[in-house]
């Protein structure tokens, strides 16, 4: 017995829409699942993000918590086999939001980045943008806005020649911030940003300190991309001066070192592993 040719289209078109229904509903518990998954992903994933970027040279240990709101112990190591290795104290405190079409990184540490800095990504047309702001407020009218302070004795897990040298002393960020843009491969700076070393001391000199230095980073971009590094002596018994130019690709310094006038003596070991001897000079150079 035949079914009327009515009955039967009705028929086919209900087994299309469930179909159709099944599909969407498929569809719909993928992208839940991705959904969830990415939600509640991992502090671990930004831990091997940054451990894979950096070459393992700065790594977040024990991290907690997830990918959008999560702390690690801040690392530096030499490297992969490296076994040189300088932790922070306390933790590294960090959220991840979206912001625009990109996503806002906010971090914060009570040793050394008290007040937080935040770190932009922006994607554009075949590329990114990462922009690195203080969100601390100037302390004077004339000072800069301070984003980070850290033990110079950090450095020591770089291996050498910092290990070398093991300093003491403060590291200071501060500026008004950088913008660094990506595209078709190739890097473009723009903004200022100041590295002090404060109080510097070294285990290879007997002089309690050595004195206080500046190196100053500021994008040019209308001289194609030949961003300008100086380093100047604020004041102290070890004398460096230098400059040069960091093009994204590739770095290029040439300075030079040299002590204050009678302390020749108790500055030559550490003259002798800056850079390469010239009478009084240490000269240094670097690309």
């Amino acid at each position: 017995m035949s079914l009327p040719r009515n009955s039967t289209s009705e028929a086919g078109r209900w087994q299309r829409t469930q179909r159709i229904g099944r599909r969407w509903g498929l569809w719909g518990a993928l992208l839940g699942a991705i959904g969830g998954l990415v939600f509640n992903a991992p502090a671990q994933w930004l831990a091997e993000a940054l451990r894979q970027a950096s070459g393992e040279r700065l790594l977040l240990a024990q991290a907690r918590g997830s990918l959008w709101d999560g702390s690690a112990v801040l690392v530096l190591t030499g490297g992969t086999g490296s076994h040189d290795a300088s932790v922070l104290p306390g933790r590294l405190a960090w959220q991840l939001r979206p912001d625009g079409f990109g996503l806002a990184f906010t971090a914060r540490q009570d040793c050394c980045v008290e007040a937080g800095l935040q770190l932009l990504w922006q994607p554009g047309w075949r590329g990114y943008t990462l922009k690195l702001k203080p969100l601390a407020p100037a302390g004077s009218a004339d000072a800069q806005p301070v984003i980070g302070r850290w033990p110079a004795a950090w450095l020591s897990g770089l291996g050498t020649p910092w290990n070398t040298l093991q300093l003491g002393g403060l590291l200071q960020l501060a500026g008004p911030g950088l913008s660094l843009q990506s595209a078709q491969g190739q890097w473009r700076l723009e903004g200022t940003i100041a590295l002090e070393l404060q109080a510097v001391s070294s285990r290879l000199s007997s002089l309690a300190s050595l004195g206080s230095y500046r190196l100053s980073l500021q994008g040019r971009p209308q001289d194609g991309g030949a961003n300008q590094l100086q380093l100047e002596t604020l004041e102290g018994a070890l004398r460096l001066s230098g400059s040069g130019q960091w093009t994204g690709n590739g770095l290029r310094f040439r300075g030079q070192a040299q002590a204050a006038e009678g302390l020749d003596a108790a500055l030559s070991n550490l003259l002798n592993i800056i850079g390469r001897r010239q009478g009084a000079l240490s000269v240094i150079s670097i690309g």
